[in-house]
């Protein structure tokens, strides 16, 4: 008997924790939900895990998806943080971009996530030449640092004005604060960023020092709940960029963690959609709270330089393009006081969850409408935390709270919700389709996430999708994403000079020195790749211009000309605009580098239904469904049952554990040959 290895992908989300369990030795995959557990998630995740797993000893790596650092930052739950900076530029993180919340209104208000007063000043200056007019005090310095300790701030941020020219004060004052700080959590940011623009290098080192207690933490509980199951081997955290880190990288620099738990999901469903033959998909990631939409064109998923969490809160890192709305299964839907229906942001998350869970929520959710229009089964919840759904509990909170409210029968508020619903999620994919040039018929829906199938037909209607793909296992993608992501590391540094002022040569050969550097990372964290590739672009210009282009650039043998940049410069720009601008100096803002460790491809082959049934073999019973206005009957099937080419035809319900899939009326599904659902129009089908 093959001794068991395992793989295991886990992603925690703010309702469900799942995990995605790969057995390397005879290539099967097991899967489960469990509830997350609030206050320390640490702790759904090892259950999660000790369900299926038994021995931990067997697990050779686990990577993990996490959402604890986008939570702190979207609460405001991070550590008490100080900033120590250059003397007059205390006010740079709160004065931002001279931006504000509301563009057009009379009035705006920010609070930064650093206080006032426990910004700093100490007495230093490097000129944008990178020269220094004053050299930084030691002893000024270690006085801040001890008066922000003694406040109460656990972390703290040095930053320096032009330090990405030359850190050298940046540097020793760094130094000088480690030696008194209490604790590990010092942020030098140029560490995090050493790229020109203040806002943007202050707003993310400081998320840094503001999530690093917070996240070291989680880690640290997460590594000991692990270790005394008898779990020796990797642990590697995901980051928005889509690769993964060692957890002792995602210690020092958790900022890379604020998209982790979507970004994973993209990367799933790219490889999924990539084998199905799928090159242009939508990724619809629906949980408890938040519905999560990303682009991924001709198999590439779109990389944004930076992102704002919330207002005010930028972080500028590589990251997956992704654009999060408060349209959730757990949205709470109520009338305002202008008599209009609302679904979101508000959310009742896991605990105490909708209505229908019984568990204390008095006010109706988008699952407690799908609930009541018979599109969840309510003797067949999922994630293992109940027995049965309260549908009764539902359609008197739909009825007090919208029906009522409206002069509406409890079926219609219960659509009309569904449908406000599906408004704000269309619209979610309009922005990164439509508004960026995609025809999105020549896209197809890829819904995942405990909720995101249920509402496939409707957004392939309201948006003008070709079609969907609705993966095997819909609810756990996200934790499938940890399990195939490469491992990645980028780094960036500010050049700031026109072309013609630059040796390309030496620029090269610093570029490649620092590639190798990076690739060492990659080294230390015991993992096997099947192989390493580089990436080197730079952010360019023409002279005067504001906004950057994307140059990628390949670094012959014989070293790096300026004719090859300036090459790829012209090409990039008239990829952008069309056309190019004669006898204008180029510049070179910044270059950038990325290091990805591939890891070996999952066969995706792993999913292929094995001993598939057909189509009316499948057949488990009917259940009423409301849709468009009129009840319709719906055949319900066991999903993972079916064989592969199996057909079928709308309305109908597909369970399995961990989600449901909605098959419209006027709508067809077929069973591909991963196992993938195929949902497209019927033949004539007017929708």
């Amino acid at each position: 008997m093959i001794k068991p290895a395992y793989v295991i992908g886990v992603d925690v989300g703010g309702t469900f924790t799942d995990v995605f369990i790969l057995d390397e030795a005879n290539g099967t995959v097991t899967t489960t939900k469990v509830p997350s557990t609030r206050g320390d998630q640490s702790k759904g995740f090892v259950e999660g895990i000790g369900q299926k797993v038994a021995d931990f000893g067997l697990i050779s790596t686990v990577v993990h998806g996490t959402t604890v650092g986008t939570n702190a930052l979207l609460e405001r739950k991070g550590a008490r943080t100080g900033i120590i900076t250059t003397e007059g530029f205390r006010d740079v993180l709160e004065m931002r971009r001279r931006d504000r919340p509301t563009t057009w209104g009379l009035k705006g208000s920010f609070t930064p996530v650093v206080e006032r007063p426990d910004r700093v000043e100490v007495g230093e200056r490097v000129l944008a030449d990178g020269s220094v007019a004053q050299v930084v005090d030691e002893a000024q310095v270690k006085e801040q640092a001890k008066a922000l300790a003694d406040a109460g701030c656990e972390a703290v941020c040095v930053f320096f004005i032009n330090g990405y020219a030359n850190n050298d004060n940046e540097r020793i004052a760094v130094e000088a604060v480690r030696s008194v700080w209490p604790n590990a959590y010092v942020t030098a940011a140029t560490e995090i960023l050493p790229e020109i623009r203040e806002f943007e290098r202050l707003s993310t080192a400081t998320l840094n020092a503001y999530l690093q207690p917070v996240v070291s933490s989680y880690l640290d509980r997460l590594e000991k709940g692990l270790a005394e199951k008898g779990f020796d081997g990797d642990i590697l955290i995901v980051q928005s960029n889509g690769g993964v880190m060692s957890i002792d990288t995602a210690k020092r620099y958790p900022v890379r963690t604020a998209l982790s738990g979507p970004a994973a999901g993209v990367i799933a469903a790219t490889e999924i959609a990539k084998a199905a033959g799928f090159e242009n998909i939508i990724t619809c990631d629906m949980g408890g709270t938040s519905f999560d939409v990303s682009l991924v064109a001709e198999s590439e998923a779109a990389l944004a330089a930076q992102t704002a969490i919330d207002f005010g809160m930028v972080v500028r890192t590589p990251m997956i393009e992704i654009t999060t709305i408060g349209a959730g299964g757990g949205s709470i839907a109520s009338v305002d006081k202008s008599g209009l229906l609302q679904v979101g942001p508000e959310s009742a998350g896991s605990d105490p969850g909708p209505v229908c869970y019984g568990l204390g929520n008095d006010r109706p959710t988008v699952t407690d409408a799908n609930v009541v229009l018979g599109r969840i089964n309510p003797d067949r919840p999922i994630g293992g935390k109940l027995s049965r759904l309260d549908i009764d509990a539902s359609r008197q909170a739909i009825k007090s709270h919208i029906a009522d409210p409206l002069g509406l029968s409890i079926e219609e508020a219960a659509e009309a919700i569904l449908k406000l619903a599906n408004a704000k999620m269309a619209g979610a994919i309009r922005l990164v389709s439509i508004e960026k040039g995609h025809d999105p018929a020549k896209f197809a829906a890829m819904p995942f996430g405990g909720g995101g199938s249920l509402h496939t037909g409707a957004l392939i209607k309201d948006v003008g999708l070709g079609s969907a793909l609705v993966p095997r296992y819909p609810g756990v993608t996200s934790a499938l994403g940890c399990v195939v992501a490469d491992m990645r590391h980028d780094r960036v540094q500010t050049v700031n000079r026109l072309l013609d002022q630059i040796d390309a040569a030496d620029l090269g050969r610093e570029m490649e020195a620092i590639a190798d550097e990076t690739e060492k990372l990659l080294a230390g964290a015991g993992v096997a790749f099947a192989a390493v590739d580089r990436v080197y672009e730079f952010d360019m210009l023409y002279l005067g211009q504001t906004h950057t282009v994307s140059v990628p650039v390949t670094i012959p043998a014989t070293g790096l000309t300026a004719d090859t940049i300036r090459a790829a410069f012209e090409a990039a720009y008239k990829e952008a605009y069309g056309r190019l601008l004669d006898g204008i100096p180029m510049r070179v803002m910044n270059y950038r580098i990325a290091v990805i460790g591939r890891r070996p491809q999952l066969d995706m082959a792993v999913f292929a239904p094995t001993s598939g049934k057909p189509e009316q073999d499948c057949r488990i019973g009917k259940r009423s469904v409301f849709c468009d206005g009129a009840w319709h009957e719906a055949i319900v099937y066991e999903r993972l049952d079916l064989e592969v080419g199996a057909e079928i035809t709308g309305p109908a319900l597909l369970e399995q554990s961990d989600t449901t899939i909605f098959v419209d009326p006027g709508l067809r599904g077929r069973v591909d040959a991963y196992g993938n659902l195929v949902i497209d129009r019927r033949n004539g089908a007017d929708v």
